[in-house]
């Protein structure tokens, strides 16, 4: 029994892994992970079980024989365990060990999917099973009694298999890669001392407000601030801060974390938003609050999108995914919620990081409308089981009392009278330009005319007209272009260029597409803004007189392009729009209109239909089907599933792209091809190189595959050797110092 084997020698040789090494060091951190949501015993009994189908004599022989080439063993070693689990008690729970490879399966199926592979070579259970006596003298006959009594409740239950699933992996993963490093154990992170991060917050905080100066805003962003302290002292649930554009909302959301992370004992702050820009500005800020010299980072960024589950990418880079061990995390919706309700496992093994922490949804109206019957219900339960605070913060809040998943959730709001700081904040006039429709190169003159002007348009071919006419009249030397097909870094230095211009009250014009209206800090005195969804506009609004400086207010051009496009979810969202605001009707900024818009929105689009596909995947969860929510139901004509019912965040899931060419310096872009071959040749993606190439990785629709010549620019880096969804590639074709990523003129419409 003691020369059974987990796994064969590290990449430097060492010892062969015990398997009953691994499967106790498996169980204890899987035990450690769960214990914060009451999960502890199952999460242990799953991650003692999990490999003990590795005890068969077959599989032994096998790994004996594919040792020196790192090759598969190639025999089923899952569903001993799922029967042992699931005969003993733990049922639809054993779904975790036969997914700890492959993903959660739809549970119906559970029982006929581990029965069906143990037939296959019976032999094999019945070797594996003689030595569980002395792998496992402890495991006990029956583990009714160790699952909570509330996890018998059909969604907490699918929730709580979520989170046992997310500790197994991850404990799984933590545990192989060590004895693979030549490690003594795992290495995880203790839990973060949140009365330290939050006094070194607080102080360097306000260092940072007394080298500011004074603004008219600024005393209403402290009454801000505190509002939200004292309410930090407050019990754990959900909580709303509605506060305008330009209040201050990145500093007082994270003050607020901090604190009441403190006060409850809470393991982590995770702050998650819409956009990538919004991502890397917001991190910056809290690195600069909270990192230091010298100690563990404390603030992980994480938005990649590598597909580390694809069958093509090997063991190796799935145990190098991110699993958010770090007390401050700052991501996005997609890499949240597409990690909440998938099944595979790396997506899954940060998901157990949710227990007990402070999730803050910034500009959370820009939550994907189709997914909120299960994003709501999943905070609820979130909320509810599991130890979360949950904090919802835009200055257009969305009316999610309206939806029946969020109807009896109570609320605690941050600031104590937000209409009337609504009203002192106001700093913005509005204008219209709806009949006659303007063209886009209209909208550039009259720009151009102004000292200081921003033109936030629906699509990137839309500014890349605007900016190529700047060019043409000759304004090209003050003009800026942001949008996604330039790559997060490069994003960064326009926005840091521009502001400069801003303070030296210099000539400066900008363009960007929608990524730039939420929660980035630039200040405009005119913001011409393409006709959007109500949200959208009162967002771009938030971009003029920020400051407050003008006595007279900013000007909001709201203009309709005769030759602009939109996305396609806008037509409804557009239209519903127009039934509240415009000449003669409400400002965007009208608290009351906003609320008519979108109960408006939800009834338009029937969120609420048994048939609509959020309720869709509410039923699919009701049923533990983790496949048919993550990739759809079976559709009965081919036996397909039918992807567009799954959950997805977003419609089109892009192609990651690095773009070295978008590097500051010919020097760095030369560390950073090098860092990107490195990655390309490694057995063992590190990480570390992963999170650097971030700032340099954007997205290309995926249509553009399709594409000719286009295939020919990108050269795989992780996740298989085609170039497709999901592969992380590098981008050699021409990149464009103002632009970005230049394709062929008829693509521009490809890029997200």
């Amino acid at each position: 029994m003691t020369s059974l084997r987990a796994h064969s020698p590290g990449l430097a040789g060492g010892q062969w892994h015990s398997l009953g090494d691994h499967l106790r060091g498996t169980a204890e951190l899987a035990r450690q992970f769960s214990i914060p949501f009451g999960g502890g015993e199952v999460a242990y009994w799953l991650g003692a079980l999990h490999d003990v189908g590795k005890a068969s004599c077959a599989w032994q022989d096998r790994l004996t024989v594919v040792a020196s080439t790192g090759g598969r063993v190639g025999i089923d070693h899952k569903s001993l365990g799922t029967r042992v689990a699931y005969e003993r008690g733990l049922a639809g729970f054993a779904g975790a060990i036969f997914g700890h490879h492959g993903g959660l399966i739809d549970t119906p199926n559970l029982r006929e999917r581990y029965r069906s592979r143990l037939a296959e070579a019976p032999g094999n259970a019945v070797s594996a099973e003689r030595e569980l006596p002395g792998l496992l003298p402890d495991l006990p006959e029956r583990f009714d009694h160790l699952v909570p009594p509330q996890w018998r409740d059909l969604l907490v239950g699918e929730m709580a298999l979520r989170m046992c699933y997310s500790a197994l992996v991850d404990a799984d993963s933590l545990d192989t890669s060590a004895h693979f490093h030549g490690l003594s154990g795992p290495r995880v992170r203790p839990d973060a001392d949140f009365g330290h991060l939050y006094k070194v917050f607080e102080q360097r905080r306000g260092d940072e407000l007394a080298g500011r100066g004074g603004t008219p805003v600024g005393s209403l962003r402290e009454r801000v601030y505190a509002d939200c302290l004292a309410a930090a002292e407050r019990e754990r649930g959900v909580f709303r801060l509605g506060a305008p554009t330009g209040a201050g909302k990145t500093l007082a959301s994270g003050g607020f974390a901090l604190r009441h992370a403190e006060k409850h004992g809470l393991r982590r702050v995770i702050v998650a938003v819409p956009f990538l820009t919004i991502t890397e500005q917001n991190a910056a800020v809290y690195r600069r609050l909270l990192d230091q010299d010298g100690a563990d980072q404390v603030v992980l960024e994480h938005h990649s999108q590598v597909d580390i589950d694809d069958p093509g990418t090997g063991r190796w880079a799935r145990l190098a995914t991110e699993n958010w061990d770090a007390p401050f995390v700052v991501t996005t919706f997609v890499r949240l919620f597409e990690s909440l309700f998938a099944r595979k496992p790396s997506a899954m093994r940060r998901v157990h990081r949710l227990a007990k922490s402070v999730i803050v949804l910034d500009e959370v109206q820009a939550l994907p409308h189709a997914m909120l019957a299960p994003i709501l219900d999943g905070i609820r339960l979130l909320v509810r089981h599991f130890g979360v605070t949950v904090l919802l913060s835009s200055a257009t809040q969305p009316s999610f009392w309206a939806l029946d998943e969020f109807k009896d959730v109570p609320c605690t709001d941050l600031i104590h009278d937000t209409p009337k700081l609504v009203s002192d904040l106001r700093r913005v006039r509005y204008e219209w330009q709806l009949d006659p429709k303007p063209a886009l190169a209209d909208i550039a003159d009259q720009a151009a005319s102004e000292q200081a002007a921003l033109v936030v348009v629906n699509t990137t071919a839309d500014a890349k007209t605007v900016y190529d006419r700047w060019r043409e009249t000759g304004a090209g030397s003050v003009a800026w272009h942001l949008s996604t097909r330039m790559c997060p870094d490069h994003r960064r230095r326009v926005l840091e260029a521009v502001r400069v211009r801003l303070g030296q009250g210099e000539h400066v014009l900008l363009v960007a597409t929608q990524l730039i209206e939420a929660g980035v800090d630039i200040d405009f005195p005119v913001v011409f803004r393409a006709l959007a969804p109500a949200d959208s506009l009162l967002q771009a609004a938030g971009r003029a007189n920020r400051e407050g400086r003008m006595t007279d207010g900013g000007r909001v051009v709201v203009f309709a392009p005769a030759d602009g496009g939109q996305p396609p979810t806008y037509k409804t969202l557009v239209g519903c729009t127009g039934r509240q605001f415009g000449p003669d009707k409400a400002d965007p900024d009208d608290l009351m209109a906003l609320g008519r818009y979108y109960r408006n929105v939800y009834g338009e689009l029937n969120l609420q239909d048994v048939q609509h596909v959020g309720q869709r995947i509410q039923q699919a969860r009701q049923r533990w089907e983790f496949e048919t929510v993550s990739d759809g139901p079976i559709d009965a004509s081919d036996k397909r599933r039918d992807r567009t019912m799954a959950f997805r965040m977003i419609s089109d899931v892009g192609i990651s792209v690095v773009t070295p060419q978008g590097a500051e310096t010919p020097e760095l872009r030369s560390k950073l091809q090098q860092v990107v071959e490195e990655l390309r040749q490694a057995p063992v993606p590190d990480l570390t190189k992963l999170r650097r190439l971030q700032a340099y990785t954007t997205n290309l629709h995926p249509s553009t595959l399709r594409q000719p010549g286009v295939t020919a620019l990108l050269r795989p880096i992780l996740g298989g050797s085609e170039v497709r969804k999901g592969v992380l590639v590098e981008w050699v074709g021409e990149y464009d110092h103002a632009t970005g990523i230049t394709l062929d003129p008829h693509l521009e419409h490809f890029v997200l």
